[in-house]
């Protein structure tokens, strides 16, 4: 791009300080312009950390930008991406993009209607290692289950043990979204959850039909004591398997390989990619499915 796209970041929570405050101040297509909290004194903070103004009004912020990153819980996300879209501004969404399937279809509708670039950060798909792998399935073929466990003690301790959305929503919306993604991505289009059920203690473990024929299991939890935590994906069929743990990308890395799709999308004019709003549309459909599906 001749000019580096102006980016607001909403929410300044450990994620984006980490993440995306760094990755939009330091990524030669973007500049960060402004940052807009619920505490003005947090997005302060990591506003200062970036040269880039706070805001108490997000209204006043969509006016100075070009583009908006989102990284706030999902029932937050979903109305402020909305006003985001209806104004024009290209979206950086995080997963799950909305409360639910209701306000995530009112979300694609109002991005299609402007005609803005969207991404969701499904931060594994942005790996080389992931990439990689996913072209190896798709050229040999035969593929006709998996299986995507992801296990931590996220909930206990660390930056993300005192976020109320994940102890409300739990593991099928924080990490759910990045395993249903890739065993989609592998297999096929996810077209039903056969069976889910989630236990006391925040364990989901679900079998998924595919388009084609293809089932997958996943187990998710983020309130298991596991040192180091650990998520696998293993494919097998007529070919033998295929396991990804291979982890090496950094999600600071996997961002910026975002970032370039992002940029190269709103420079073109192209407003359609495999992990845009649509995307997070079907991820929030089989979230919510999942979730009658277990009565939860």
């Amino acid at each position: 791009m001749d000019e580096q796209l102006r980016v607001g970041l909403v929410g300044a929570g450990p994620w984006a300080q980490m993440i995306h405050g760094p990755g939009i101040a330091n990524h030669p297509g973007t500049t960060l312009t402004g940052v807009w909290a619920r505490r003005p004194e947090a997005a302060a903070s990591l506003a200062g950390s970036f040269g880039a103004e706070p805001f108490e009004d997000y209204s006043a912020m969509l006016s100075t930008v070009d583009a908006v990153a989102f990284c706030v819980p999902p029932g937050v996300q979903g109305p402020m991406a909305i006003e985001a879209a209806r104004a024009g501004k290209h979206l950086v969404l995080e997963k799950p993009i909305a409360e639910n399937a209701e306000v995530a279809t009112e979300l694609v509708a109002a991005v299609e209607e402007a005609g803005v670039a969207s991404l969701v950060v499904l931060t594994r798909r942005y790996a080389p290692e992931t990439k990689q792998m996913l072209a190896q399935l798709h050229r040999t073929g035969g593929w006709t289950g998996a299986d995507s466990r992801w296990i931590s003690g996220a909930l206990l301790d660390g930056p993300f043990s005192n976020s109320p959305w994940r102890h409300d929503k739990g593991a099928l919306d924080d990490v759910g979204p990045h395993a249903f993604d890739l065993l989609d991505a592998a297999l096929g289009e996810i077209t039903d959850v056969l069976a889910a059920n989630v236990t006391d203690t925040g364990l989901w473990q679900l079998i998924l039909q595919h388009a084609g024929g293809a089932t997958s299991t996943v187990s998710l939890c983020l309130s298991l004591p596991m040192q180091p935590p650990f998520a696998d994906f293993t494919v097998f069929g007529t070919e033998g398997h295929r396991t990804l743990t291979n982890r090496d990308t950094p999600a600071l890395e996997c961002f910026t390989n975002l970032l370039d799709d992002f940029v190269a999308m709103v420079d073109s004019g192209i407003t359609t990619h495999e992990c845009d709003v649509r995307r997070g549309l079907h991820l929030q459909r089989i979230i919510d499915l999942a979730r009658r599906k277990a009565g939860a």
